[in-house]
């Protein structure tokens, strides 16, 4: 039974387990839920396809044995959860859910641009100062902030990186004001979190870690010409697909668990033998021959959609460590 839950990943066990809800009960559990957190699940239940009796069983099982050590699962956007439950429970069933889980949020001033299209993020701030988007990205979680960079202006982004990489935390008062600014276009903000972590190498690289490859490499070039020394703090920080060999067994079990096999195999077309060497010995003997296989058969494929399953497999990787599900190792400096 409990083979039947591991088939599907953490998404999609919570997706079944909110399914078998139903609507109102699905809606208070997503109310507690943060953005990131929604749009995974959301997501995971729009694309979720037929699901055995067995399946749900052995989550349900699952649900019950673990629900004292549960935690959360992680940013959306309000159009990127609209179109992932409509297309998951159709226009009529998903409206009410959609105002339950949106409207009842209340987010203001700078948390309600977590919950914002990272395009219509990049409207609000693009003709701002720099540091001042600087401020804005910091704020946001690695993944948001990177899509909201990857819509501004090619030639800005090297600064703002820079910017980010530099900031080391903003007078509470100074945050307040831009959250005021933001208040006046969105509701107001009660409480503005504290600004001492915001910013830094770490945070520069976090976003980096999230941006397209061609456009990543062409922000730290840009970056190392202005300073050098600047741009190899950031690219130490940085965590890639090859660092996975430094990932502990355990971790990469776990991690094989949460990525389909397809998305496994475009990964590993454009990965070095340390890697998938790795990877093989952390599967069983038949699924690794099963793997090798599958490679050997898969023809040639883009570069760019083998840099994109590789990005979505390390997406996967810093979820489960900001998580503590697993511990990620690179370049000597434990990414937490």
């Amino acid at each position: 039974m409990a083979e039947a839950a591991q088939n599907l990943s953490g998404a999609e066990r919570a997706a079944v387990l909110l399914m078998t809800l139903g609507e109102q009960q699905a809606a208070e559990v997503l109310r507690h839920m943060g953005p990131k957190e929604v749009q995974k699940v959301g997501a995971a239940m729009a694309q979720l396809g037929a699901v055995s009796k067995e399946q749900v069983s052995a989550v349900l099982e699952q649900f019950i044995e673990e629900v004292s050590q549960q935690t959360a699962l992680g940013v959306g956007s309000d159009e990127y959860v609209r179109k992932v439950l409509v297309e998951a429970l159709g226009e009529d069933k998903a409206a009410g859910l959609i105002d339950r889980i949106l409207l009842g949020r209340n987010t203001k001033g700078l948390d309600a641009l977590k919950w914002m299209d990272a395009r219509a993020v990049a409207e609000i701030i693009r003709l701002e100062h720099p540091q001042i988007i600087a401020i804005v990205l910091s704020y946001l979680d690695p993944d948001h902030a990177a899509e909201v960079l990857s819509f501004l202006p090619e030639n800005m982004r090297p600064d703002i990186v820079m910017r980010i990489a530099t900031l080391d935390g903003i007078p509470p008062a100074a945050l307040q004001e831009l959250d005021q600014i933001l208040e006046k276009q969105f509701s107001g903000n009660d409480n503005v979190k504290s600004s001492s972590g915001m910013g830094g190498v770490k945070r520069a690289a976090d976003i980096l870690n999230f941006m397209e490859t061609a456009a990543e490499n062409q922000i730290l070039e840009t970056i190392r010409e202005a300073d050098a020394d600047l741009g190899q703090q950031i690219q130490d920080k940085m965590f890639v697909f090859e660092n996975l060999v430094d990932v502990d067994d355990r971790g990469i079990q776990a991690l094989l668990r949460e990525i389909s096999t397809e998305t496994l195999i475009l990964a590993l077309k454009g990965a070095d033998e340390a890697v998938k060497e790795k990877i093989f010995k952390n599967m069983s003997k038949r699924a690794a021959e099963m793997l090798r296989e599958d490679l050997e058969a898969k023809g040639p494929v883009r570069v760019s959609e083998v840099e994109a399953a590789q990005k979505e497999i390390l997406a996967v990787a810093r979820r489960m460590a900001e998580s503590g599900e697993i511990v990620l190792g690179g370049k000597g400096e434990e990414f937490v």
